[in-house]
């Protein structure tokens, strides 16, 4: 029987070394007019949809279609010249590659994606580092503004290509936040905490995932908890 792993991007997968971040801010300023829209806002494991409303909030403005539409197109654009650049931070998690690789080989393992991107933000980011064609199918920012609520659109994505259902067991949810984590609890899927992002493993580990890692490097023992 197949396995569907989920796996987060942002501080799980690589770092875009900041690229996301000020491509935001250049795209709210362009489309709303406020400069450093998002100063004090905490991204880390949200939606971009719940990241634009909380700046909308701040700014005092509405939420409109319309402009939300011109900000992600904005925003797309300028994160396809901003994650160009050279920078020290910029990089792949230690051992993730390897591990997707492997995966990838691996016929009873389906790849996907569970984030708070945007899809086509997601896919700017993984093809910068060659990874995108390795993921079939996914949960994005675009399917609901709540973290929390994504795992059914991959799940039903899952079914409706493969034609057969997959029980909760075999889902897991592989993520660097306690948002991460929490997603999959409703859902009675596995979630795998790693802490390569913004969270320390002991923050992590207050979540109650159903395994740890401090970072992929020994990605032959992470390999053993899916196969």
């Amino acid at each position: 029987m197949k396995k569907l792993l989920l796996f987060d991007i942002d501080g799980t997968i690589l770092n875009t070394g900041g690229a996301g971040k000020r491509s935001m801010i250049r795209a709210f300023e362009d489309i709303y007019g406020p400069a450093n829209g998002f100063h004090g806002i905490h991204m880390s494991g949200k939606t971009d949809p719940m990241i634009l409303r909380e700046a909308l909030v701040q700014a005092g403005l509405p939420w409109e279609e319309k402009l939300a539409e011109l900000f992600k197109q904005r925003y797309f654009s300028l994160m396809e010249e901003e994650i160009k650049k050279p920078n020290p931070n910029k990089r792949l998690m230690p051992g993730i590659r390897e591990l997707i690789q492997h995966l990838s080989t691996r016929s009873n393992i389906v790849l996907g994606l569970l984030t708070g991107n945007w899809k086509q933000g997601a896919a700017i980011k993984l093809s910068h580092f060659n990874l995108y064609h390795y993921f079939k199918l996914g949960a994005f920012g675009d399917d609901s503004i709540d973290r929390e609520k994504l795992l059914p659109f991959a799940r039903e994505r899952f079914e409706k290509y493969y034609g057969d259902p997959i029980p909760p067991e075999n889902i897991f949810v592989i993520g660097d936040t306690p948002r991460d984590i929490q997603s999959a609890k409703p859902h009675f899927a596995k979630s795998v905490g790693v802490a390569t992002g913004t969270y320390s493993l002991d923050q992590l580990k207050a979540e109650h995932p159903d395994f740890l890692f401090e970072d992929f490097s020994n990605w032959e023992s992470a390999l053993e908890i899916f196969i």
